[in-house]
C-alpha cells in the first residue's frame, strides 16, 4: 500500500515539473474575456496565454493579488475580473516619475489611470522604492511578476536574498510566487543586462534561499526556436515569442 502511495505521489511530481495543467475555469476564461480590456492587450493574448497563466498560478475570486511591476497592466486587469469584487489586486511599482517640465507633465502612471476606471475597482496602486524589496499592506495570497525577475538583479546593490526574503514575508502562509520570464543560457555574462534574459536555474537558487518551493513549471509559452542568444527586448520575430519559463513556488504552511 505504501509503494502505491508513493509511486502515486512521484507521479504528482513528474506532472508538475513537466509543465502539465489543467483547463482554465469559466471564471478564469470570462476574466480574459472581459470587454473592457483595450484592444492592444486582447491582441496579445494569442502569445501570452493568460487563462492558461491564471490556471497555473490558481487565482481565483475573493483573492489578494500583487501584480509586481506591471507595465501596461495587461495582467493587472485580468487579474481584477480573476479575483472579483470580494478580492484584491495590489499594482506594484516603483515611485512615478517626477515632473521636470510643467509644461510637459509625465503621463500617469498605467496603474493608477486603472484603478481610476470603476470597472476595475478593486485595484490599488502602490508606489514605492524597490530597492527594499515588495512591502504591502496585507499579505497576498499571490505574487506574481511577469519578465521582470531579471530586472530586479539590475537594482544597484540589490539583495537577491534580502529582496526575495519580501516577498516570501508578504505572502500568507501557503501562497504562491509565480516568476515568469525570458530564457538566457547558463554561460551568458551579465545575462539580465546584455540580453534581459536571466538562467531558470538562478531563479531557482535565489527563491528557494528565500524559503520557497518550488512546485511545478508550465512551459506554456516554451519556444524551442529561440537560442537565448538576442535580447528580448529586440524587434524581430522573436518579439514577444521569446522562450519563457514559468515557476510556481509556495511559501510553506
Amino acid at each position: 500500500m505504501k509503494s502505491k502511495l508513493f509511486a502515486a505521489a512521484a507521479l504528482v511530481v513528474i506532472v508538475s515539473a513537466s509543465g502539465a495543467y489543467a483547463k482554465p475555469d469559466a471564471n478564469q476564461i470570462a476574466a480574459v474575456a472581459d470587454k473592457a480590456r483595450p484592444e492592444a492587450d486582447i491582441k496579445r493574448d494569442e502569445v501570452r496565454k493568460p487563462a492558461d497563466m491564471l490556471e497555473f498560478a490558481g487565482v481565483k475570486p475573493g483573492q489578494t493579488v500583487v501584480d509586481l511591476l506591471p507595465g501596461g497592466g495587461y495582467f493587472t486587469r485580468i487579474f481584477s475580473k480573476a479575483v472579483g469584487p470580494k478580492g484584491t489586486v495590489y499594482s506594484v511599482s516603483g515611485p512615478p516619475r517626477p515632473m521636470t517640465d510643467p509644461a510637459k507633465p509625465p503621463a500617469p502612471p498605467a496603474q493608477d489611470v486603472i484603478a481610476a476606471d470603476p470597472s476595475y475597482a478593486n485595484v490599488k496602486p502602490v508606489h514605492a522604492p524597490l530597492q527594499n524589496g515588495l512591502s504591502v499592506p496585507t499579505q497576498a495570497d499571490l505574487v506574481w511578476t511577469s519578465q521582470n525577475y531579471h530586472d530586479f538583479k539590475n537594482i544597484p546593490n540589490v539583495d537577491m536574498l534580502a529582496f526575495d526574503k519580501t516577498i516570501f514575508n508578504a505572502l500568507k502562509p501557503g501562497g504562491v510566487f509565480i516568476v515568469l520570464d525570458h530564457v538566457a543560457n547558463p554561460d551568458t555574462v551579465d545575462a539580465t543586462k546584455t540580453v534581459h534574459r536571466i538562467d531558470p536555474a538562478v531563479v531557482k537558487k535565489e527563491a528557494e534561499a528565500a524559503g520557497f518551493k518550488l512546485e511545478g513549471e508550465s512551459k506554456a509559452l516554451a519556444n524551442p526556436a529561440d537560442d537565448h542568444k538576442g535580447r528580448s527586448t529586440d524587434d524581430g520575430p522573436l518579439r514577444g515569442r521569446t522562450d519563457q519559463f514559468i515557476y510556481k513556488f509556495r511559501k510553506p504552511k
